[in-house]
């Protein structure tokens, strides 16, 4: 478990790819390896990969990640050249405060950057989803305005939402630009997309009640929130029944 709050920059330094997916050696990244071992798991711009090899003095700290070809169809790292820098983060331990979101760093699709704009000091960016498919359904029901929302493993809030063109729209401040990748890439560039498990946890459930025959209970609880709320606005008045009859 991460909680999006990229911790350091590190640098690619090296890329070997064959058939079955690509190692990549991230360098400059003594910081985080101070208390690894391997095995560990380090989030590269969001996503979580196990380290195979690290050294905490050569290359100004280098660790070693494997990537699976799934992993490189659903994430920007096979977009990554040597000498580009990625965002990481140490798995999250029980003694430190939290201070983002829950991100499983488990990358559910790619957006592309759309457009940008400064707002003084801070930087507006907007992003655009893929067409959603059988496959890959869309994530715009996971994504609102104020929610929680990781690009590139860093724990954002979302500014707004626009669902007819498949956009949303986060805002960067000045430290934060300075702090991750994000500000650095350029419009058109790929980026890694992971939305609020909260989200998807509550979705699950509601639909799991409404088709394993709950769906009549669910039906008298909202009845019984609508018919409070217009007894609060003085729509209906006080022990009024709310019943199919009411339009």
């Amino acid at each position: 478990m991460f909680t999006g709050l990229i911790e350091h920059l590190g640098t690619v330094s090296a890329i070997h790819q064959d058939d079955g997916g690509c190692a990549l050696t991230i360098s400059q990244s003594a910081p985080i390896l101070v208390d690894c071992h391997i095995g560990d798991s380090i989030a590269v711009n969001g996503a979580c990969l196990t380290v195979v090899e690290f050294d905490v003095e050569l290359h100004g700290g280098y660790f070693k990640i494997w990537l699976a070809n799934e992993t490189l169809s659903r994430t920007d790292l096979g977009d990554r050249k040597v000498g580009d820098q990625v965002n990481l983060e140490r798995a999250m331990g029980a003694h430190v405060r939290f201070g983002g979101h829950f991100v499983q760093a488990h990358v559910d699709t790619t957006a592309t950057i759309f457009k940008r704009a400064l707002d003084g000091d801070s930087l507006r960016l907007w992003f655009q989803l893929p067409e959603s498919t059988a496959e890959r359904p869309s994530l715009l029901p996971y994504i609102i305005p104020k929610g929680y929302v990781t690009i590139d493993g860093a724990s954002l809030t979302v500014t707004s939402v626009d669902d007819a063109e498949r956009m949303f729209g986060v805002m960067l401040i000045q430290h934060t630009q300075q702090k991750i990748t994000l500000a650095k890439k350029a419009d058109g560039e790929r980026v890694n997309i992971e939305v609020d498990m909260v989200g998807k946890y509550v979705e699950k459930s509601v639909l799991a009640a409404l088709e394993g025959g709950g769906g009549e209970t669910m039906r008298t609880f909202v009845q019984k929130i609508v018919e409070e709320t217009l007894v609060d606005k003085g729509i209906l008045p006080s022990g009024s029944v709310f019943n199919d009859n009411i339009q």
